[in-house]
Parts: structure tokens; sequence; C-alpha cells
């Protein structure tokens, strides 16, 4: 039987996923990247040593792994170079042997990223989406309209420059005309972006053959996810989403991998809930209580730099991801966070016009109309940083625990109360 785990987000991303792929890289063979581009960000810390990841696997910073980034990314070229070149000056070895790139993904150019930034610039304060200007959602529009240049095209010269001139001269009638932006230099763009793709060549393959032979084979496989369930451009809060599958859907499609071969699939979670940008949340505190939660949970996105809004953990989007994602078993997060706390609360189901509803609408007027509605819990009020199992979590930790199983008919596999990698309760009784 094939031994892949799949671990993803099942909020509105920034979950901590990034710890969760490294703990489980360690026993692990092969780590796959399957969705996003350099929108995402995984923070890992080991030691005194805390890395930040946009592009390439977690597994990357565990010896004889490798490192699959699949053809439903979008990669940014010089991004991808800018990490790797920061990866090897921490020491960490990075070659085609240990790092594969999907000649079906596509790039990211500068005329995306000034796309991106136009856009968002342009739209009213109602219709922000909160974009990481990136370039992300313009690369995928044009995946979807058959006009992309993927990997396997940019690293054949001719190829990417007949491709390349088309694609500047539609842009840039975009900027000029439309945005009433400066244009770009196709000259400037093809001189820059042809050294980069000289320099990723060796590196970009059939990545689904290799993967998949890699799972015949009986390798231990675990797939990553970016972002969040919640901002799955089919099943998030749209439009307030981002421009990929975030779902289990994606990572089977993003690396061309059969769903039957998947052996268990991780929700990972916070304690509470976060999310970035515009859009709706149901459970936020614009109070005192959001803000110490932010403060002591470090809350600001990884990629941005953006504080993150905060508020309390929501059962009803929580059991929405568990559903269209078949997960298996949680990953709790940052339950430390919440040490200082007097009283904690989670959403179980939302009132609308004294209606009860459990199911989360995808009508965005219903969305906007829910109230939560809370269960109380007695906060723990001590540190349990050092705790080592879950015995030796306080009671009134253990109760909230159980509350989420009991409701969600999920197991808790792991617990995180803290940042490093011994910081980790794994609950396997």
């Amino acid at each position: 039987m094939a031994d892949v785990t799949a671990v993803l987000g099942a909020q509105w991303g920034d979950e901590g996923k990034g710890k969760i792929v490294d703990l489980l890289s360690e026993n692990s063979d092969v780590v796959g990247r399957a969705t996003g581009g350099n929108n995402a960000g995984h923070t890992v810390v080991v030691g005194e040593e805390k890395t930040i990841l946009h592009l390439i696997p977690s597994g990357i910073l565990h010896k004889n792994i490798k490192c699959i980034i699949g053809n439903g990314t979008v990669i940014d070229p010089k991004v991808i170079l800018e990490e790797i070149s920061g990866l090897k000056a921490k020491g960490v070895s990075i070659s085609p042997e240990n790092l594969v790139i999907s000649g079906r993904a596509h790039i990211i150019l500068p005329t995306h990223i000034a796309l991106d930034k136009a856009k968002e610039a342009a739209a009213s304060k109602e219709k922000k989406i909160g974009t990481t200007g990136r370039g992300i959602g313009p690369a995928y529009s044009d995946k979807v309209s058959r006009t992309g240049i993927r990997m396997v095209e940019f690293i054949a010269p001719e190829t990417f420059k007949e491709k390349l001139k088309a694609h500047v001269e539609e842009k840039n009638f975009l900027l000029e005309h439309y945005f009433k932006t400066e244009k770009l230099s196709f000259d400037n763009v093809f001189s820059e972006y042809s050294q980069y793709a000289e320099q990723l060549k060796p590196f970009v393959k059939d990545a689904s053959i290799i993967i998949n032979t890699l799972i015949n084979s009986g390798k231990k496989v675990l797939l990553e996810g970016a972002q969040g369930s919640m901002l799955d451009i089919d099943h998030g809060t749209y439009p307030f989403v981002t421009s990929s599958n975030s779902t289990i859907g994606g990572i089977i499609s993003g690396l061309g991998i059969s769903p039957l071969s998947i052996k268990e699939i991780i929700g990972v979670t916070k304690a509470y809930t976060t999310r970035v940008g515009s859009g709706y949340f149901p459970t936020e505190l614009n109070d005192e209580i959001g803000d110490s939660i932010r403060n002591e949970g470090r809350e600001f996105g990884s990629t941005t730099g953006r504080p993150r809004r905060c508020g309390w953990l929501d059962l009803v989007a929580l059991k929405q991801a568990i559903s269209i994602n078949g997960i298996t078993s949680l990953a709790i997060t940052k339950l430390d966070v919440l040490n200082k706390l007097d009283e904690i609360s989670i959403c179980t189901e939302y009132k609308i016009n004294e209606k009860s509803i459990s199911n989360f609408p995808s009508s965005p007027e219903i969305i906007a109309k829910a109230n939560p509605v809370y269960k109380k819990f007695k906060g723990w009020g001590k540190n349990i940083s050092s705790a080592k199992t879950m015995g030796e979590l306080p009671e009134e930790a253990k109760s909230f625990l159980s509350f989420i199983e009991e409701q969600t008919n999920v197991k808790i596999l792991i617990i995180s109360i803290g940042p490093a990698r011994n910081q980790t309760i794994i609950n396997d009784n």
C-alpha cells in the first residue's frame, strides 16, 4: 500500500503547516509541493535558526529528502533562485538531485506583478482582495486562458522569446491604456529572465513521472499544501480567496498523482483563527483579546509582514474544511498562544436572523450577516510550552482539545505548543 500523507491548511492559511511538514519530513523520503506561489510562506524554526520558505518544500531542511515542486504551482524564477541562494548560504545542500521543478509549472513574470499591483491599486476599498502583489493571480489567469508560459517553454530560448514577445505586447497594452501605468521593456525582461532560465534548467523535469515512480516503489511521500482550505478558489470565501485550489483536489492535480495513493490527510488548524487581507471572518475579534492573540502569537505575515486579523476558533469553517478534504486527523498549532487568557471561546454555529446554521454558507451576503454562537471554556493560565505528553497538559487545555475532537469527529494527532521542533506533542494513543 502506498505510504502517502497530505498536510493542508484547514483555515484561511498561516496555520503553521511549515512546522508540521518539517516535523513529518524526518520520516519521509519525498516532500511534494502542489499549488500556489511565493504568496505562501512557511516558517520553520530549528534551534535558534528561523527559516522562511516561499516556494521550496520544507523538507529541503532535511538531508536525503527529494523535494518536488509540482505542476500546480506558479513560479517566479527570480524568487526561487534567491531562495536557493539563501538556503545554500545557510549550509543547506540543493541540487537537481534533491530539488525537482515540474516542467508543466507556469512562470510569473514582471508583467504579472505589475498587473497585480495595478489592479489592486485601482480597486475600491470594498473590492480590494488583499493580494500580496506577487503576480500570482495574473499568472493563474494566463494559465486558465491558455496563454501562460510554462517552465518547459521558459528553458527553451527560442520558444521563450517568441511567447514572451506576444505576452509583453498584450500586458503592456493593458498597463498603458487601461491602468495608465508604465510599460515594461521586452528586451530587458528577456535578457534578465533568460539568465534565470539557464540557471533553473537542470532542475526542470517531469515531476509527475518522478513522484509516481517513487510512490510505486514504496517510498514515504509527504504532500505539502499551500494557503488554506477557506482560501480555495472554488470552496473558499469567494472572491476573497487565492487563485488556485488549496484543498486536497489541488494537491492531487497539482502533482499529478492518484487520490487512491493517499493514506492520510492531516488538516492543520490553529487553536484560534486568523486571516490576512480582506474577506469574511465571522469570529474576528476587534478588541483587546484580538490584539493580545496577535501579539502573543506574533501574527504577522511571513511573506508580507502584514498584521493578521485574529479571532476565536471557528468550528463551522473547520467542519467545512474537514468535509471537502476528507481530513483524517488534525494538527492543532499555537495552543500556547492562549496561555494567558482567563476565558477561551469556540464558535459552534452561526445565527442568521435568529436561525441557527451549522454549515458554512456559500453566499457572501449570508456570511456577512452571520453571528457566531460560542461555547466558553475556562483558560488554563499557565505556560504549557514544555509539556511532552497529553497527560502533562492542564485539565482545562485537555477539555478544550477534547471538545474539538467531539465536535469534528476527527482525532487530534499533533499539538504544537511553541515554534521549536521539540515543542510538539504527538497524540498517538
